[in-house]
């Protein structure tokens, strides 16, 4: 018999994980059961799960990294990859839960893998416009397979679409009910007429995006208060000092607003954010998507990836959502361009309507809640 547990899994980055606590966190408020991570044993994992609060526990496995590029560590990860496998399938057999959640990412593989093998229902989402290695080997053990895009299911197996369920990506709620005033109290600024530009690196910081904020930052700050997540990389903390003087007249002006990393208020700032400029991945992508605000893109590009973020940006393109700067054409007079565009508030506001249509009704972190518990209602 089946124990009133749910275990969600996925990790390797905060893009893995943030959206999958999002879903934990809807979960909460309609199901009263145990909600258990499966996580990697190493890195930042334990720490994110553990500090949201959200769940009732965490257990680590041990995880491997899945490459689809030659490297020596394939070999040794292997072995980590079957010790996940044994340590899931014994984790999951006393935990007998109702349902597995997967939000992706390497460690959740050998979970999925687990779970179908003791005939586990297993649910697994993909954030990007085209799915990850990860999500086609966990497709082949899920029950359903959750898409943010419709478009998405193109690239999946004529038996795989059979399960799919498109809802939307999952965000944090409180991006939906987000008070712009909370943010300039948080600032310290009030509206102005001149619009606020939030500048987002991700935890980590872009060089790129940061060396093209400093490369134009006199002019930025002449049309824009901006407001910038730096990162926390010693690489961006040192950028940043070689204009020191002329960042510490402009934040004493309260024209420049660097931060090395928001989380609690980040919902806030872009609530009293006009234009978002970023990197393009899902989880930075819908949580402006949340909020409504126009967007500049600068999608991260190259042999390191695998072209996911390029493929987001190029949607919302599409869809009017968001300019997008292409790598390699000139991008710091590129995105200069696109942030002149759009100081037109009119701009603005038509970029806004083209992200209202993407965004959708219903909060989709509430929607694969309710998915999961219908799931286990059934059961019962």
């Amino acid at each position: 018999m089946k124990n009133k547990t749910v275990v969600f899994t996925g990790g390797g980055t905060g893009g893995h994980i943030y959206p999958g606590l999002a879903v934990a966190d809807s979960l909460r408020e309609i199901y009263d059961g145990q909600i258990v991570w499966l996580g990697s044993s190493a890195g930042m994992d334990r720490n994110l799960v553990e500090k949201s609060g959200i769940c009732d526990k965490f257990i680590g496995i041990p995880s491997g990294k899945l490459r689809r590029y030659f490297s020596l560590k394939n070999i040794s990860d292997i072995f980590r990859i079957i010790a996940g496998c044994v340590s899931s399938f014994f984790i999951l057999l006393k935990l007998k839960p109702q349902l597995l959640f997967s939000k992706g990412g390497f460690v959740s593989v050998p979970p999925c893998l687990a779970a179908k093998l003791l005939h586990i229902p297993v649910y697994t989402h993909e954030c990007d416009f085209s799915p990850g290695l990860a999500t086609k080997l966990n497709s082949k053990s899920a029950t359903k397979i959750l898409l943010t895009y419709a478009e998405t299911a193109d690239f999946l197996s004529e038996s795989a679409k059979k399960k799919v369920i498109v809802t939307g990506n999952p965000v944090r709620s409180v991006f939906y009910t987000a008070n712009a005033l909370d943010g300039l109290a948080f600032l310290g600024i009030e509206k102005t007429e001149k619009p606020v530009l939030f500048v987002l690196g991700g935890s980590g910081g872009a060089k790129q995006i940061n060396d093209i904020v400093l490369e134009n930052l006199e002019w930025l700050c002449e049309h824009y208060i901006v407001v910038h997540q730096t990162g926390i990389s010693a690489e961006n903390q040192m950028h940043e000092t070689q204009q020191s003087a002329l960042i510490e007249r402009l934040k004493t002006e309260k024209k420049y607003l660097p931060f090395q990393f928001i989380y609690n208020e980040m919902p806030s700032v872009q609530a009293c954010c006009d234009v978002i400029f970023s990197r393009a991945g899902a989880n930075t992508l819908w949580e402006a998507i949340a909020t409504e605000k126009p967007l500049v893109l600068l999608p991260l590009a190259g042999s390191g990836t695998r072209g996911d973020q390029v493929e987001n940006a190029a949607f919302l393109e599409k869809k009017g959502a968001a300019i997008v700067i292409k790598n390699g054409q000139g991008e710091s007079e590129a995105a200069k361009a696109a942030l002149e565009k759009m100081l037109d508030k009119t701009a603005r506001e038509r970029y806004s309507e083209a992200i209202k249509k993407l965004k959708g009704k219903e909060q989709a972190s509430k929607v694969i809640a309710q998915i999961i518990l219908n799931t286990i209602i059934k059961q019962d």
